[in-house]
């Protein structure tokens, strides 16, 4: 079956993926792209897109933390607050999902369309109960730097 696309999705899916960050203020870990983030996004949905690149800058965020602390998520509108982040995922077209516990330690989903995606990350204090903090972009990266689709 033959689909016709847009000029915009012509120009959007011959991109090149590449990263550009100035910042003021200490010094971050420069954004590094993984292979399955080096190449044009073309075949991949909007979720698996956004999903890869979210795994890509919790990664990054987590670089930057000490040993007291792990990668939260802002929330605003509802309860808002602070949820750690333990599990991301997608559901194809276009879905994002964010697994975690509140502040209050309540299991969490958040369930975001792309088109709505607005990521705050938060240095969070570590889990009482765990002796060292979660790291759960490190784990999720590693789908990434093996493989072209990140299913962690």
């Amino acid at each position: 079956m033959n689909t016709i696309d847009t000029s915009a999705e012509i120009v959007e899916n011959a991109a090149i993926p590449s990263t550009q960050e100035v910042h003021c203020g200490p010094v971050q870990t420069p954004l590094s792209l993984p292979p399955a983030l080096q190449e044009s996004p073309k075949g991949k949905s909007a979720a698996q897109w956004a999903y890869e690149r979210l795994i890509n800058y919790i990664r990054n965020f987590e670089e930057g933390l000490d040993a007291d602390h792990e990668v939260g998520m802002g929330l605003v509108g509802g309860e808002g607050g602070l949820i750690t982040i333990q599990g991301l995922g997608y559901f194809d077209p276009d879905l994002i999902t964010f697994y975690g516990v509140t502040e209050r330690g309540a299991r969490t989903q958040l369930v975001q369309h792309v088109s709505q995606l607005n990521v705050m990350l938060v240095a969070a204090p570590k889990q009482p109960d765990h002796k060292e903090p979660a790291r759960i972009g490190f784990q999720l990266a590693k789908a990434l730097e093996r493989e072209t689709t990140a299913t962690a």
